[in-house]
């Protein structure tokens, strides 16, 4: 045991002082004023919001939407993607000439919902999609269930046109209400800038890229570049899929945001275990060597240090209580973000066991070839 709470110490000094500083949860955009937004002139937007079975919050979603103070031109697309719960008519019933609302079609083979509606949204929407000559110069892609602060489009703007970005994309405030948001949720970001370290992320000379998918705003001329959201139609990790497409050519930037939030609630663990379980596996490509590998990495860094400061003593016992030390304080900042008492991060290496019994849950279903369901679809565990 004082060779892994050796291994756990050394992997926590690791990732606090050489791994992007993913710990300081940030950088975050910040609320611009017009005169910001509109110095390198006002390029003309249009925003694709796909949507399946949304009719709890589309009307929020809308509203805020038209209610941008972004003085340049700009169009809301919502696609209907099929829905059953009368979503597009709520959509239609705002009445508003900035917003069309389309009747998506199933997707074709090889296609996830979500992208043949962007698809559509895009096509449909602009009249001559991504042919030169179409109306809008970049593209805001929202979720149905995102609401946006008024300033918004207009702070998205303001960061992404002086440096020229191809995308900018935001991991929004997400609902924290709750036990099991309490729990769960500030872990869900913190793993994924453990993963995706945001300032890994933001330099061009380094190949890490990601995007979250409840706000993307995107160039048109980066879509052509890349073949359009054709280019990874099949993926179920959408949103780090065309981060990676995009950053092969262009520049990106991810950071945090408070001008945007989730309207989505998660009342259960139950509600959390599917969200993770949706994609975990596809995440480690399917490969059981990577699952094992992933999950030894895992025990070792979140496991051990609390195991070997209760239970051992000498060396065992000094490096796991330093290395749960570490790892509660890298936690604190992004439990700060959500607003959640400090003592949750001594329990992280229990949170962390619950992410890791649903990347297995989403293996064992992969392997029983029950694949992923998603919004009332099944799609083949061979997408990814």
């Amino acid at each position: 045991m004082t060779l892994l709470a050796s291994l756990a110490l050394l992997v926590w000094l690791v990732l606090i002082l050489l791994h992007g500083h993913f710990w300081q949860s940030g950088p975050s955009l910040a609320a611009a004023r017009t005169a910001d937004a509109t110095s390198g002139g006002t390029p003309a937007v249009a925003v694709v919001v796909p949507a399946r079975n949304e009719a709890s919050v589309i009307v929020a979603t809308l509203r805020s939407l038209l209610a941008q103070d972004y003085p340049g031109r700009y169009r809301v697309i919502v696609v209907d993607d099929g829905s059953s719960d009368g979503t597009g008519a709520l959509a239609r019933e705002l009445n508003d000439p900035r917003l069309s609302v389309l009747d998506g079609t199933p997707p074709p083979a090889g296609w996830s919902g979500k992208l043949w509606a962007v698809t559509q949204g895009i096509a449909g929407g602009l009249g001559d999609g991504l042919e030169p000559g179409g109306e809008a110069d970049l593209l805001l892609l929202t979720d149905a269930d995102i609401v946006h602060d008024p300033r918004h489009l207009s702070a998205l703007m303001a960061w992404a046109e002086p440096g020229d970005l191809d995308m900018v994309s935001e991991m929004v405030a997400l609902a924290c209400d709750s036990l099991a948001e309490h729990a769960l949720v500030p872990a869900f970001v913190y793993f994924f800038q453990l993963v995706y370290p945001f300032a890994w992320v933001n330099d061009p000379l380094r190949a890490t890229a990601a995007a979250a998918g409840g706000t993307i705003l995107i160039r048109r001329r980066a879509l052509v570049r890349i073949g359009g959201i054709a280019a990874v139609r099949g993926a179920l990790i959408d949103d780090v899929a065309l981060a990676r497409a995009v950053k092969r050519g262009g520049r990106i930037w991810l950071g945090h945001s408070d001008l945007a939030r989730s309207v989505r609630a998660y009342a259960d663990f139950a509600s959390i275990w599917r969200l993770v379980a949706r994609t975990a596996y596809l995440q480690l490509r399917t490969s059981p060597l990577l699952l094992v590998a992933t999950m030894f990495g895992m025990a070792v860094t979140f496991l051990v240090p609390p195991l070997a400061a209760l239970f051992c003593d000498g060396l065992a016992r000094v490096s796991g209580v330093l290395a749960w030390v570490g790892m509660a304080w890298s936690y604190l900042p992004t439990l700060r973000r959500y607003g959640r008492s400090p003592a949750w991060a001594v329990a992280l290496p229990a949170i962390a066991a619950f992410y890791m019994a649903a990347t297995i849950g989403s293996a064992v279903d992969y392997h029983r070839g029950r694949g992923v369901r998603w919004k009332a679809r099944d799609y083949p565990g061979t997408v990814g």
